[in-house]
């Protein structure tokens, strides 16, 4: 552990012109009292620190002193490519192999370029998580990451409906995807590809053998193409809507993109007020429904007879609710300042 830190401390010095006790402290985790007897204990070693006095004092290497010590590790290597994934790599247990292989590149660094990584950082930030959830890591991804980077078998147990399968399984690859994270593995019993989410293991036992990978497999390419097959299954229905033109441009924002995407695609021509007939794939008449209401006015469901009686009976509860048989209803209107609503006649 303290060997660790002492590296760490040369490359952090050696990225940086100048440090103090404090900033060295924060970075590796420990007290000041603690940085100055790993300076004393690298100087004793032949690591040229020097300490400045004085209120714009801190500790620096001497005479352009580089350490060898910059050689990426193939953990180090690999998670470099996932630095813009921070989340993600602090839930597969690989937020400390990043920050060594940044420090060692940024030791590596010219001085002109060692504000790299800075830069880079304040311009582009991946959030992978969707909107209005608190995204949980499942208790066992670490340990399908560590099988997954070491092409381990695995022996996992897996919730499916009201019960547990145990599977041994080939863990090719992860995929973070809106916040949930999916297993992409090969079923040496079935010899087949299939795709678990990490949050319905129950067990995940590593065994001592590895397997040999594929070369072929193409993690993206798989992970795309199983995505729109599942969207294909799911999409068992069809509705058939016309739009107005500001139905036509919300629609993919309330459907299925593969739905909005080939629904529009076969659309016919619009007629003089603009809209036009779609026949979209749905899930079901429950979901286009909830699907559907979101676009308001900006569509009428044709097809199916049920589907459009339900949004008659809303249509109809909802000029009741407006503006039915004259009745003055109090509304609310929002005080300034955003203290509560006021109730109003």
């Amino acid at each position: 552990m303290r060997a660790a830190r002492l590296i760490k401390m040369v490359l952090l010095l050696q990225a940086r012109a100048s440090m103090t006790a404090g900033e060295l402290a924060r970075e590796l985790e420990v007290s000041e009292r603690t940085v100055t007897r790993d300076a004393v204990a690298l100087s004793e070693a032949g690591v040229p620190v020097y300490a400045d006095r004085g209120r714009a004092g801190g500790y620096r290497l001497v005479g352009g002193y580089r350490t060898r010590l910059t050689g990426l590790g193939r953990s180090e290597a690999e998670a470099l490519f996932l630095s813009g994934v921070p989340g993600a790599l602090r839930d597969m247990g690989l937020a400390d192999a990043a920050s060594a292989a940044r420090l060692k590149v940024s030791a590596a660094l010219v001085p002109a370029l060692r504000d790299a990584p800075r830069t880079a950082a304040q311009r582009f930030h991946l959030d992978a998580p969707g909107w209005f959830r608190e995204p949980e890591t499942p208790a066992l991804l670490p340990a399908v990451a560590e099988a997954v980077w070491d092409d381990l078998c695995v022996t996992a147990r897996y919730r499916r409906g009201d019960g547990e399968v145990e599977r041994l399984l080939e863990p090719y690859g992860l995929v973070l995807k809106a916040g949930a994270w999916y297993l992409c593995a090969r079923v040496p019993d079935a010899d087949a590809f299939r795709t678990y989410r990490v949050d319905r293991f129950t067990a995940v036992v590593p065994a001592d053998t590895r397997f040999r990978r594929d070369e072929d497999f193409d993690l993206p390419g798989y992970w795309a193409a199983q995505a729109e097959r599942f969207a294909r299954s799911i999409l068992r229905a069809q509705a058939v809507v016309r739009l107005s033109p500001e139905g036509v441009r919300r629609l993919p924002y309330a459907v299925e993109a593969l739905s909005a995407r080939e629904g529009l695609a076969d659309a016919g021509e619009p007629d003089e007020a603009g809209w036009v007939t779609v026949t979209l794939p749905v899930e079901s008449e429950e979901i286009a429904h909830a699907q559907l209401t979101a676009l308001g006015p900006e569509v009428e469901v044709l097809a199916p007879r049920s589907l459009r009686e339900r949004f008659a009976r809303d249509a109809a509860r909802l000029a009741e609710l407006y503006g039915g048989a004259g009745r003055e209803r109090p509304y609310l209107r929002v005080r300034p300042g955003g203290r509560g609503p006021m109730l109003e006649r």
